[in-house]
């Protein structure tokens, strides 16, 4: 979760070579307009927030002309000058803004680096970033017209100004983050453990020396980080694998594992979705396919569609920890911002939906998402088969045995690793508490573009177990790589209770774009877990990470006429590319 160590990785440039590109240069490979300006740089300018707290600001201008607009930008992980060499990065960033005639305020926010106070996340992003707008309205270089922008942490900092945001609050860019975090959290109800520790890891590593991010916090996140998270996340019971990770407990980890109510005080305060019907400026949602934000972020865009809003989307094929990540986001706040903040309105004839066709080199737009599907139904079949045609009438249930002290590993996918995305699972599938459902080879290229669910009848020896699945594209040389997953944690009361005992439970799988192609097979994984990226599940209802281990749990997928377990793919046709202007279907 943060805006650090870019790199050019989707036009084959890799992060060293920033360091030796000129500033046009990258301009031109990121697709941005002429620079107009030089810059100036005025940095560590106090910002005095109503409760007497003073956070420090950076703020980047034109030499000449003016006022012009500003993006905001609010960040826990460092002002330029504060991030010693990696500053380079942000401060690269800020200058392409400015250079095109934008002020930009880069704000640390309270409690890091600099800035005062405590930092305790969440919870005051909206309160300090409302001062902090008032004061930049107080400005003489404002003209009236304010943008928000950033990815992450720096995104969600975003949605509690824009509610109720005051008039000159025009725009604002989301890039991969969400309004929503407590579903990050308990995905499934299961806990995002490696996400969750992998953040707090490098909150305390940047956090040892207040002013700077000095050579020791750089060792300790770079050098010997992933020996330290390795120990830490395959530490039981990993409710105290914050301490195995920074030296101490962790006073917001601890909260994350124990408040875990989404509609309790915590989260309803943390959790902006319920109000995203009062913000009034043009949002524009800026996603990964393989991000941990996913899910929450087209909840927030359907939120917006059901409020009468008129979001854009974009949609990546990228990773939450995807080097392009903040430039991808720039190309795209841009050209937001010379159409909101400057009144290039012209800029808005691309159509509100915008997504990679991964499998392909297409690129797709529509006008809203998720665009019209066909359902395919996929069956599980016994001899672990996946057909359109319904399982058997009579067929014996496919088991596995669950361990909580040798749960399944996690592969790639969406979490908050430098592993993240898609990996071959081969090794994964080799384990016999993993089952797999293939598909013949298909006949013709599956584009699948929207929201994936599964089916299943699942019967265990215990009430409380976990249920993983993933989607998986199997080529013709054996790799299979995952598209898709999700989790559900299951208690007496999730589910429907079958007459012999077993439960029909339904997945969320998230939602992707993939085209399979001719001669590629269709794979379903169904395990019991998938560690560390989801705390094991103990085999009980003890609360998140107080057990250590526990005993085997026995499970059962059922697919017979009685017990249709199914995945459900959402087939699209006739989609339309970038530079087409018929409708899409």
């Amino acid at each position: 979760m943060r805006w650090i160590g870019w790199s050019l990785a989707g036009a084959g440039v890799t992060a060293a070579t920033l360091f030796a590109l000129r500033r046009p240069l990258l301009a031109r490979l990121l697709g941005l307009r002429p620079a107009e300006y030089a810059v100036r740089v005025v940095r560590d300018i106090p910002i005095r927030m109503p409760d007497g707290v003073t956070l420090y600001a950076d703020h980047y201008a034109p030499r000449t002309g003016g006022p012009h607009p500003t993006i905001l930008i609010r960040t826990p992980y460092g002002r330029p000058g504060e991030l010693g060499p990696l500053g380079v990065f942000e401060h690269t960033g800020c200058m392409l803004f400015a250079e095109r005639g934008y002020n930009v305020i880069v704000q640390g926010v309270r409690g890091r680096y600099r800035s005062e106070g405590e930092f305790e996340p969440f919870v005051n992003e909206a309160a300090d970033g409302r001062a902090t707008m008032d004061w930049i309205a107080a400005q003489p270089w404002f003209d009236g017209n304010l943008g928000l922008w950033g990815p992450s942490y720096v995104g969600y900092a975003q949605w509690g100004l824009a509610i109720d945001g005051p008039p000159y609050l025009k725009a604002i860019v989301p890039i991969m983050t969400s309004a929503r975090f407590s579903p990050l959290f308990y995905p499934g109800g299961a806990f995002a453990f490696e996400s969750t520790l992998r953040w707090v890891f490098l909150i305390d590593a940047s956090d040892r020396h207040r002013h700077n991010l000095d050579l020791s916090a750089l060792w300790r996140v770079f050098v010997v980080g992933e020996r330290i998270l390795d120990r830490a996340l395959h530490h039981q019971p990993y409710a105290t694998a914050d301490t195995i990770a920074t030296g101490a407990p962790v006073s917001f980890f601890q909260r994350w594992l124990t408040d875990t109510d989404p509609q309790g005080a915590y989260w309803s305060r943390v959790d902006m979705h319920r109000q995203l019907h009062r913000i009034d400026a043009a949002v524009h949602l800026v996603a990964g396919w393989y991000d941990i934000f996913l899910s929450g972020q087209l909840a927030d865009y359907a939120a917006l569609v059901a409020a009468g809003k008129r979001p854009y989307l974009t949609i990546l094929p990228l990773a939450h920890t995807g080097l392009s990540q903040p430039l991808e986001g720039m190309r795209e706040g841009l050209w937001w911002f010379d159409a909101h903040l400057k009144g290039k309105r012209e800029l808005l004839a691309r159509r509100p939906v915008w997504l990679k066709l991964m499998g392909s080199n297409e690129w797709h737009e529509m006008d809203f998402w998720p665009p019209p599907a066909t359902l395919h139904r996929y069956f599980l079949q016994p001899g672990r088969g996946l057909d359109r045609q319904p399982p058997p009438a009579a067929a014996q249930p496919s088991r596995f045995c669950y361990n909580p002290a040798d749960p399944p590993p996690s592969i790639g996918g969406a979490v908050l690793s430098p592993l993240a995305g898609p990996r071959d699972q081969r090794a994964l599938e080799a384990r016999s508490d993993v089952l797999t459902f293939t598909s013949p080879p298909l006949t013709a290229d599956l584009d699948v573009i929207g929201p994936v669910r599964l089916v299943l009848y699942v019967k265990s020896d215990r009430p409380f177990f976990d249920v993983v699945g993933r989607l998986c594209d199997v080529y013709p040389d054996g790799r299979s790589i995952n598209i898709c997953d999700g989790i559900i944690r299951v208690r007496p009361d999730i589910g429907e209770c079958q007459p012999d005992g077993s439960r029909r439970i339904e997945i969320d799988l998230s939602a992707t774009a993939q085209r399979f192609r001719r001669g590629h097979r269709l794979r379903l994984q169904v395990t019991g877990g998938g560690s560390p990226r989801w705390g094991p599940h103990p085999g009980d209802h003890s609360p998140y990470g107080q057990r250590n281990g526990g005993s085997p749990l026995e499970q059962s997928i059922y697919h017979d006429a009685a017990h249709p377990s199914v995945l459900i793919l959402p087939v699209v046709n006739g989609t339309v590319s970038r530079d087409q202007t018929a409708s899409a279907t």
